[in-house]
């Protein structure tokens, strides 16, 4: 690599950083007022998300997922339930185990607040080539993964 392209790869990753910061701290800034519309906190909306995601999960499974300790997801969820959002059923084939269920009717209720920014999120996608948005997505991927080991590696 010539010491012109080292330099520009140095740019590109510097701004490549300073933009994921960016991101995330817009991502943290959305769902917190994303939060605030329903009288949630930010983690409660994460862990709807998930439950979205993912479906009806266990405190156990929230808390590997989620990366918070298991005496925290306690909490989360019995706040969750007083809500309305989630509510805990038993699991299908060990009654011993409890799930913890997303209910459609309430999330139903936080899909508005979402509207504005997933247009626009779509609008974007046509600016880049199908290579690219494969490039982005392989790169998230990844950062994402870096990310969950690193919370993994700060809770354990």
């Amino acid at each position: 690599m010539s010491e012109q392209d080292t330099g520009r790869r140095t740019e590109v990753i510097t701004a490549l950083t300073a933009a994921g910061r960016d991101s995330s701290a817009a991502s943290v800034a959305f769902h917190s007022a994303v939060a605030a519309q329903q009288d949630l906190g930010a983690t409660e909306t994460k862990t709807l998300d998930l439950l979205q995601r993912h479906g009806a999960l266990t405190a156990k499974e929230l808390a590997e997922h989620s990366g918070l300790a298991p005496a925290s997801v306690t909490g989360l969820v019995d706040r969750l339930e007083r809500k309305g959002f989630v509510r805990r059923v038993k699991h299908p084939t060990d009654k011993r185990r409890v799930l913890v269920e997303p209910r459609p009717e309430k999330l139903a209720e936080l899909a508005p607040l979402f509207e504005d920014w997933s247009r626009e999120v779509h609008e974007l996608y046509e600016e880049f080539t199908t290579e690219e948005l494969a490039t982005i997505t392989r790169f998230l991927t990844g950062a994402t993964a870096r990310q969950r080991a690193a919370t993994k590696r700060l809770t354990e």
